[in-house]
């Protein structure tokens, strides 16, 4: 039985490769008997693979004696919800994202929905799956149904000043996943006007898989808001626990400002608290927290360790550059719902426009964006950076890969979880030409340890 499903965060393969009835099934066995378990909820993203692997992994929960509900297609956040405000053991969200066709996987999470990865349980489940023989039986499993949507919804709305909102024109772009179900609910309370572009959830994606943090799948919701003389406009991934957002000339916002955006926005609602970002892009944020009276806390990359480290400092929020944004308030979870809500509101509280709000922070802090480099020896290529870079001026951080500091620039440097390849960011102060330089070195050092190209080593 292949166990390359398993992953450093969570399980995710090609079906029926990698991931299938069985897999699932045993997994429902090995959860049950690792966790001790009692009551679990699962939900599914609109994958053809998704509802027969939810029934095997529900079937192999019910075969060691676990209640078993479940709310039906949805979000992972949704799933999330439902395992905290309800009072679950654990919850199981059975979702691709945005893996290519063909792919499914499963998120999965404990009682509060704290993270089930890495080393906080994965790996024993891992091994349990693997000792298991048992196969799945050729049933349907006696789930109980749970209709979770409104109050999830009323959950939402807890965020927002309802008597500060006003009526806004926006582009949403479910990518024919799953987001276009809450959003249909969240419409009816809410003054807002919302487009939608391929707003039903589709197994066959004809529009493409939703992945908007490639610049080739932008261009139809940049369009949209154009074409529409939109406020902004949002895109998601497929189990929507991604957020992207457009200003209102289409043009695609990354993610790291968007993290200073929202830190603002919690802090003006919890004055003081603490910020948790990512090492990769550090200096808006942390500006922009200080500035709104708040203290900016560093954890590795990862929703795991950005959960952990928000639950130690007790953080109002935090976000990643890759469009994750997580809540104190959401039991510390990420939720793709909430960051373009709090923007509107932004949007309403301060009467200006989104590309108003970050064309200061565009200017004072360009950055690359994140370059990825196939290579041979990942190590040895960091190595080799923080030997050419290394000055007495230079401030070594070691948090998350390595990140190096100087009086005009800085840099990320990390290894992928899952292959050999490099991811580089870098970033400056008001500098432009200094971005374009820099980036320029580094990837010159970098790509003397390239991978070499298939057929040619």
């Amino acid at each position: 039985m292949s166990m390359e499903c398993f992953k450093a965060y969570d399980i995710r393969g090609r079906v029926p490769e990698e991931l299938n009835r069985n897999t699932a099934y045993r997994l429902g066995v090995a959860m049950a008997q690792t966790l001790g378990v009692k009551r679990v909820v699962v939900g599914g993203d609109v994958r053809a693979s998704t509802n027969e692997l939810k029934n095997a992994l529900a079937l192999g929960l019910i075969a060691e004696g676990v209640d078993v509900a479940d709310i039906g297609l949805c979000g992972t956040e949704e799933v999330y919800f439902a395992a905290f405000e309800y009072g679950f053991d654990g919850g199981a969200m059975v979702t691709a994202s945005h893996n290519p066709m063909g792919y499914n996987g499963l998120k999965l999470v404990r009682q509060g929905a704290q993270p089930i990865s890495g080393d906080s349980g994965l790996r024993e489940i891992e091994a349990e799956v693997e000792a298991l023989s048992c196969e799945c039986p050729d049933t349907i499993a006696p789930v109980e149904p749970l209709d979770h949507r409104g109050d999830y919804v009323l959950h939402l709305l807890k965020y927002l000043d309802m008597s500060k909102l006003r009526s806004l024109k926006i582009v949403v772009n479910p990518g024919n996943g799953t987001a276009g179900l809450v959003l249909e609910a969240l419409q009816r309370a809410l003054p807002f006007h919302l487009i939608p572009v391929n707003d039903l959830p589709d197994p066959s994606f004809p529009n493409g898989i939703p992945n908007p943090l490639l610049p080739e799948n932008r261009a139809v919701t940049s369009q949209a808001v154009r074409d529409a003389h939109a406020d902004f406009g949002v895109a998601w991934d497929g189990d929507f626990d991604r957020c992207f957002l457009f200003d209102e000339h289409g043009s695609f916002i990354e993610g790291y400002y968007i993290v200073g955006l929202l830190a603002q926005a919690m802090l003006a609602k919890a004055p003081g608290a603490k910020v948790v970002h990512d090492p990769r892009l550090t200096w808006n944020t942390e500006e922009l927290v200080l500035r709104s009276g708040g203290e900016a806390v560093m954890s590795k990359t990862g929703h795991a360790f950005i959960k952990e480290r928000m639950r130690a400092e007790d953080a109002v929020y935090g976000g990643e550059m890759s469009a994750h944004h997580y809540f104190r308030d959401f039991q510390y979870c990420d939720n793709g719902m909430l960051p373009w809500l709090l923007i509107a509101e932004l949007l309403c509280r301060q009467k200006r426009s989104l590309s108003s709000m970050i064309a200061d922070r565009l200017q004072r802090f360009p950055v690359s964006g994140e370059i990825n480099r196939k290579v041979s020896d990942p190590d040895a290529a960091i190595r080799a950076i923080a030997r050419t870079f290394q000055t007495s001026s230079a401030q070594l951080d070691m948090t998350d890969g390595l990140s190096m500091s100087f009086s005009s620039w800085r840099f990320n440097l990390r290894k992928s979880n899952t292959e050999a390849l490099l991811r580089l960011n870098v970033e400056t102060r008001s500098d432009a030409d200094l971005l374009q330089r820099k980036t320029r070195e580094l990837l010159a050092v970098i790509d003397h340890y390239a991978a070499p190209a298939p057929g040619t080593a």
